[in-house]
């Protein structure tokens, strides 16, 4: 899946961003028929005890948007919560969208 990533006010690790398309691939395996998505990688400085990371994703289907926006203190976690989320929100659609028909 074509995955268009953002990391806000730095730089994105390598390894941090082959991480999050690995993930964002297996989604495929729930619903083939995504498009693309928009990954949006922000560092929350509101936090004493240092930065909370926050990982915002968008999935484009057809006709429809899907989105999870997840925070964590690494931005491996909030990716994998991120990710879980959206698995859920897929197998909803498919489900909806498809039983019916």
């Amino acid at each position: 899946m074509k995955l268009q990533m953002q990391s806000v006010h730095f730089d994105a690790d390598h390894k941090l961003l082959e991480f999050i398309q690995k993930k964002a691939d297996k989604l495929e395996t729930f619903y083939d028929r995504i498009i693309d998505g928009d990954v949006f990688l922000r560092l929350d400085k509101g936090d004493e005890k240092g930065h909370k990371k926050i990982v915002e994703v968008k999935l484009n289907l057809p006709g429809h948007t899907l989105f999870s926006k997840q925070e964590s203190t690494t931005f491996e976690a909030a990716t994998d919560e991120a990710m879980e989320a959206l698995k859920k929100q897929l197998q909803k659609y498919k489900e909806k969208h498809f039983i019916n028909h």
